[in-house]
Parts: structure tokens; sequence; C-alpha cells
């Protein structure tokens, strides 16, 4: 292995070869870098393309498929001319693809076949996105578009931000409703600022405050590079116009776990600046900090009235002191790098030289930092300072709060899914999929919170080391050549390890990756950071392959086309499934017009389980009304057929429980509950089915006087009961800060099936208490009228009663009188 002179990127070789594909190489770059500027600015506004597991969200990420395959042609045409295989980054262009590659290979034992090639094709899209980076970047023109495009789409999703929390969501959203996701009739993008229990948080295109959060940092640190770099006043004005706003939108998005994280990815961008910028640096954030906190609480206030109620006076007072501000912070920006910095490289000079000059500063700041949490996080009075909801979040952080507790419980759920698929994993999709079964207490979340377990669960040990040797990689190489660089060369590169670093750290904590866009933007990222790579590698199979030049281009031509006729299919697949579903909400009853693009749907997905549940429920409707048998059968048949993909989705074994039920096959139905239980440990619904099918079949073995069946169909529910209190009990063990998510306690329905089983075994005690759950007032209702009635039958048969409750019930309908009297006559 060894070295060689910086190449001037593609444009190297021989005069002749040079002269005749330099024009087509202008035309091809300007097409890619169109094509990537129109993405970048797209892409946030879809939702920043949030792989929700749901189908709502696969359109758009269907569609950039269908722009990663132009990508992938116009790159494989590119290559024809300038493929090689000579560096170490040169490698990562193959070994990246063995990511899509693991993730293909886990689908072979994934717990949901859909979700896990969603994923595949997402990985096939951060390919291309490498790809496209680290062939695009070797050209200094390319490298220099590409870092200004990053920052200039980042810019538009703060202003767009901004926009919505100071109160003018609808006249922001006119200027990109015509290629934002599609609003339905809202006339302003959806929860830019969303309300919870702690009061509006901004998300801006995200819909996620954390995300937003996260993105913001590595923003932040973008801004104040880019204005430390820049050689001119006004541009260094442009960036510092931004840096406010930026600190301001952090804020109000009320991210704990992003406050935390600031620090620590401050002081893995600080060591690689040399003294003097590392104190320009932290001197920017500052005096930019010091500005946005004078107007946080006005701007903060400002924004939660708006969100209520818009008033024009209101908005224009908090527009007024954040343009100040930013102004203010402006002109001391350019003051800093015109006169400060200089200043400060000449004093600091001497001192650089010395070794490990470069880590001092953030060890100090390591230690501030310290000091600074002590002040925030203890009852100092430093809090006191911020805006109410502000300073209510930071004096919560703390490791025994809810938030902290659930993402731990997450993570030790998480290992426990990754124990049970430990090589391969359970495919992409593996964590919304399974975390059910492995889930400590009933809580709801699709997503783990953390990409790397989240990762290790859909793809295993390989799929993770694979991962984590190819992040090593990229780190390495960027590292090495950046202490080989010179400083403009550094500068260049730098923006896209601030955004890689900031996004890979971050999500360590919440699951930013989960947004495509957020995802594709770290592979480029990443594949900018390695392009300028000069190692060469010398073992000679690997100059052999080197000789193939038309190997890899090729490849990517065919792949290209396969691709997009997968693409153009899932896109149309969505689409026909979306009609169905806009025709139902319209009221639209024409059975033939809502089958039609439903099945054309599921010619391209057959097993898709939403696609399948949609039809299956027409398709019973039609047989409810019609009983024709066919409508039946091939309901059921699609139930199956879509089983076997998603052996795991709860709505698809609901639909096969009522498919026996239609055919009044209790027993089945009673099977097939009870054993998914298994995989629902928390999920009341099927213990209220269970419970109530062998309360049912166990009745009918009373009518019958088959002593043997009853008595087995009754034991079956109480221990299904004894089983759910036990789970219950189970939820005592969890930390008093935290919640234990959804209700698991016993329903009126249970207490009705139980109070009959104890009824009928003359356990009157037991069966009033079971009963009393389904005791109310609304006696209107059909269900708590037989349950009452049960519940003073076992009152009257231990000699009480409950009057008041009695005469309810009669005076609801006097023939309850007899009802009663029948059940206390019953032997």
């Amino acid at each position: 292995m060894g070295t060689k002179k910086p190449q001037p990127g593609y444009y190297s070789g021989t005069k002749k070869s040079a002269s005749t594909s330099t024009s087509a190489n202008s035309i091809l770059l300007w097409i890619l870098l169109g094509i990537t500027s129109l993405f970048l600015f797209w892409a946030p506004f879809q939702k920043a393309l949030f792989n929700g597991n749901f189908s709502s969200f696969e359109g758009p990420i269907f569609s950039s498929l269908v722009w990663t395959c132009i990508i992938f042609f116009l790159l494989s045409v590119f290559l024809f001319y300038h493929w090689k295989l000579q560096t170490q980054a040169d490698l990562l262009t193959i070994a990246v693809w063995l990511i899509p590659i693991s993730y293909l290979i886990s689908t072979f034992s994934a717990a949901s076949s859909t979700l896990a090639f969603n994923l595949f094709y997402i990985q096939i899209i951060y390919v291309a996105f490498f790809l496209l980076a680290y062939y695009i970047s070797n050209a200094k023109f390319g490298l220099t578009f590409l870092k200004y495009l990053l920052i200039a789409s980042a810019y538009v999703i703060v202003a767009f931000g901004l926009l919505n929390w100071l109160g003018q969501k609808e006249g922001v959203f006119r200027l990109v409703k015509w290629f934002a996701a599609d609003m339905g009739l809202l006339k302003y993008y959806e929860h830019a600022v969303m309300e919870d229990s702690n009061g509006p948080r901004l998300t801006s295109v995200f819909q996620y405050a954390n995300t937003y959060a996260g993105y913001l940092i590595a923003i932040l640190l973008c801004a104040v590079h880019m204005l430390m770099t820049s050689k001119r006043w006004y541009t260094i004005a442009l960036h510092a116009l931004f840096v406010v706003p930026i600190i301001i939108s952090f804020f109000v998005t009320l991210s704990r776990g992003a406050l935390v994280v600031l620090p620590v990815i401050v002081l893995l961008v600080l060591p690689f600046l040399k003294l003097y910028k590392q104190v320009t640096y932290l001197l920017h954030l500052l005096i930019s900090f010091v500005l946005s906190f004078i107007i946080l609480n006005q701007v903060t206030t400002v924004g939660v009235q708006l969100f209520k109620t818009y008033d024009s006076q209101t908005a224009l007072s908090a527009w007024t002191s954040l343009i100040l501000c930013s102004l203010g912070y402006t002109v001391l920006a350019v003051l800093i790098q015109l006169f400060v910095e200089p200043w400060l490289q000449r004093k600091l000079d001497k001192l650089q030289s010395k070794r490990f000059s470069h880590i001092g500063l953030p060890l100090i700041v390591v230690v501030a930092g310290t000091i600074g949490a002590v002040l925030l996080l203890n009852d100092t009075g430093v809090t006191k300072m911020l805006p109410e909801n502000i300073r209510t979040r930071i004096e919560n952080i703390n490791f025994q709060q809810h938030s902290v507790l659930e993402r731990g419980t997450f993570y030790k759920d998480a290992i426990k899914v990754f124990e049970d698929y430990p090589v391969f994993g359970a495919g992409g999709g593996a964590w919304s999929s399974l975390y059910e079964k492995y889930q400590n207490n009933p809580y709801t979340s699709r997503q783990a919170h953390n990409f790397y377990l989240q990762y290790l669960v859909e793809t295993g040990i390989v799929g993770g080391i694979i991962f984590i040797l190819i992040l090593l990689s990229i780190f390495y190489i960027y590292i090495r050549n950046y202490l080989r660089q010179n400083e403009e060369e550094r500068e260049h590169r730098f923006i896209f390890y601030i955004i890689a670093i900031g996004l890979l750290v971050h999500s360590a904590l919440d699951f930013d990756l989960s947004f495509v866009y957020l995802g594709l933007l770290l592979f480029l990222c990443m594949g900018a950071m390695v392009s300028s790579d000069t190692s060469e590698v010398k073992a000679a199979w690997l100059q052999t392959l080197g000789t193939k030049k038309w190997a890899f281009p090729s490849i990517l031509v065919v792949l290209s086309f396969i691709l997009f006729f997968n693409a153009v299919q899932l896109v149309s697949a969505n689409r026909n499934y979306t009609t169905t579903k806009n025709l139902l909400a319209s009221g639209n009853t024409d059975f033939n017009q809502l089958i039609a693009p439903l099945n054309l749907a599921l010619e391209q997905r057959p097993t898709h389980p939403e696609y399948v549940l949609q039809k299956v429920a027409i398709l019973f409707q039609v047989y409810s009304q019609s009983k024709d048998e066919n409508y039946y059968k091939e309901a059921v048949s699609l139930i199956d057929q879509a089983r076997e993909k998603e052996p795991f989705d709860y709505f698809l074994i609901e639909r096969k429980i009522q498919s026996y039920l239609l055919k009044d096959n209790q027993q089945e139905a009673l099977n097939l509950a009870s054993e998914q239980i298994d995989n629902f440990p928390w999920k009341v619904a099927l213990y209220e089915k269970a419970i109530d099918l062998a309360t049912r079949l166990g009745a009918q073995a009373f009518e019958k006087r088959d002593q043997q069946s009853q008595e087995q169909y009754w034991s079956k529910a109480i221990e299904l009961y004894h089983r759910f209190e036990s789970q219950k009990q189970a939820l005592a063990s969890l930390p008093k800060e935290q919640l234990q998510g959804n209700e698991f306690s016993l329903t009126p329905q249970m207490g009705f099936s139980l109070g009959q089983i104890y009824y009928l075994q003359k356990k009157y005690p037991e069966s009033e208490n079971m009963l009393r759950i389904g005791v109310s007032d609304n006696l209107a209702d059909a269900f708590t009228r037989q349950n009452t009635r049960w519940y003073l039958a076992a009152l009257q048969k231990q000699g009480k009663n409950d009057q008041a409750v009695y005469d309810k019930l009669v005076a609801a309908d006097p023939n309850e009188k007899n009802e009663v009297q029948f059940l206390v006559n019953l032997k």
C-alpha cells in the first residue's frame, strides 16, 4: 500500500481521452447536480421521507426509488469513462453494497416481508447517494456545489420552520404546496408545530421535534463553519444571519436529548480545528447563544400564543426582535472574522505548534460544560432566565424521568429481539413487527429510539459488523486524508463530517435515520468525505479487476433498469391503494369501482398487509350481505397468503379470527386467539376475545350437560385470566417515574365472561366482583343491561341486594325483573 500525489478529479488521463469526453462529462455532471438539487429541496417537504411502516408513508419513498434509478443510470454512463479501482476509498464504492445485501439476506428470516423489502429498497437509495456524492465531489466544482446545496436546503428548512412558529403557516405553505406532501383539506403543513403534553414544539418539515433538534445541531455547527471559512464579508453575513434563527429553533423544539448531545458533538468537531479557529468557533457560539437568550423568552411565548390564535401585531413584534438580534450577531460575526480571528491567529501561533494543543481547548470546554450542566440542572436560579416551557424541560433532565426510563426499556427489549435473531436479524421493520412480543410493558412505539440497536435487530450481527466496519473505514480514510491535506482542502469537506457525525451521534438517542431524507443525507456526506483519497491499494487481484472498467458501470446499468420497473410498480400499487381509500372516504359504495384499483395494487404486492386488509374488509361486507361463498373463500385465501409473509401482523390475525366467527367456528377462533397471546402478551383485546370464546363454548357444553367440556373451556378462561393478572402484577415492578403505557386492566366484557363462569360454578362472591366492573348507568346499552342482570342475580344468591341498581334496571326495561329472577332460579 502506498500513496501518490492528488489527481485533478475525473479529468486526468491522456489529452486525447480528455478532449473526447469533456463535453459529455460536463453535461452528465450538470444533469446529476440538477437532479440532486431538485431532490434535496423536494424530499424534506415529503415529511422528510419518514419510513413510518405504513402505506401512507410509502409513496414518496418509492418515488425516491424512481429518482434513484435515474441517478444509477446516469452514473453508470459517467463511470464508463471514469470508473477505477485504485484507492482504498474506491473499494468502499463496492463495499457499501454489502449494506443492501445484508438487508436482502435478512428478508429470508423477516418478521415482515413487506417492511423488509421496503428497507432493502431504502438501502439502495442510500448507496445511490453515497456513489453520487463520491463521484461528483471528486471534481472541485462538484464538491463546492454539493456543499452549498446542502447548506442552502438546510436554511430553507429552518426558515420554513420559523415561519410556521411565528404564525405564517398558511402563507408559507402556499409557497411549497405545489411540490410538498399532500395535506388533504388542510391549508398548512400539518404538525410543523406539534402540540404534546409539553405544549407546542417546533418540528418544521419533520413532524417530530427531537429529530428536528438533532438536525439543527448539525446545521448550526455547519453554519458557523461556513461563516468562518468564507472569504468575503457578505458571504460571512449570509451564513451569520441564520445562526440565531437556528438556535431559537433548536430551543423551541423542547428536545432534552438534543441539549445533552449538543456539547458532545461540539467536542467531536473542535479537535479538527487549529487552536485559533477553536477559540473563534467557540466565540461565535457563545455570542450567538447569549444574543438568542435575550429574545428567547419573547419568541417562545409569542409562538405558543400564535399556535392558539393568530395576531399580526404579536407576530410582528417577535419577527422584529428576531431580525434585529440576527442582524446584531451578523455585524459581530463579520467583525470577528475580519479583525478578531486574524489577531487570534497571530497571538496563538506559537502555542499552536505545541503538541496536543488542538485538544487542550476541548478539554477546557468539557470542564466548562460540566459546570454549566451543574448550574442548569441544579437549583441555582440560572434556569429562571429561560421561558417556562423550556425551563421545565431542562429542570426535568435526569435519569429517573419517564422518557429516559422508557428508552432504557426499548433498548432492553431490542436486545431480547436480537437474541432470538442473532445472525442475520429479523429483516427491515423487525422492531415495528416484533416489539409487542418482547416488550416489558404495554407501550406503543414502532421505533426503537436507537438507530444502532434497531439496525442490529434488522440485520443481526452480520449486518451490524458490516455497517460498523464501513463506518470505521470511512472515518479512518477521512481523518487520515484530513491530516495530510492543507487548510483549504480540509475546509471544503469538513461540513460533510459535521453533518455525518451530528446525525450518527444523535441517532443513538432517537430514530433520526428512520427519516430516509436524513439517511441519504448521511450517506451523501460520507461519500463526499472520502472522495479525495489518494492511498493506493496494491493487491494484484484488485489491479486485475480494475482493468475491467466496463464491469461496474454495466452492473449499474442493469440494476438501474431492473429497479426502475420495480419502483414504478411500487409507486403504482401505492397510488391504486390510495385511490380505493379515497373512494371509500368519499362515501362510494360501488363494489366494482372500489375493487378495481385495489386488485391492481394486489397484483403488484399480493401480501402487503394493508392492501389485503382493505380488500378483505370489502369482501366480508359483501359476503355478509349476499352470502356468496366465493367472496368468503377469496377473503380467507388472501388472509392466509398474507399471514405466511406477515405472521406478526395483529390486524391480519383479527381478520382470521373474524373469518372463523363468520362460520361460527368458535373453537378455531379460540385456538388462534389463545396461541397469539404469546406474540401479543399485552394485547387486552386478545385476552378479551379468548376469554369470551372459552366462556361461550363452556356455556354451550353446560346446556348440553357435557361436564368435561364445560370444565375444560371454563378452566381455559380462568387460566387466561390468571395469566392476565400475572402480567398486570408485573407492572408494579416498573419505577414509579415510568408510565406503564397503554391501559392494561380487566374490561367489562372480560368481567362479564368470568362473572358468568363463577356464577354457574356457584362461586357467587367471585361472580359479583367480576360483574361489578361492567355496572354503569348506561342501561340503554344491551350489554350493560345483561351484565347488570347477572350482577343482581349474583347478589341475590348471596342474600344481598343493590336496590338502586335494581330500580334503574327495571325502570329501563320492566322485563328485566323476570330476567333476573330466571337467573336466580337457574340450577
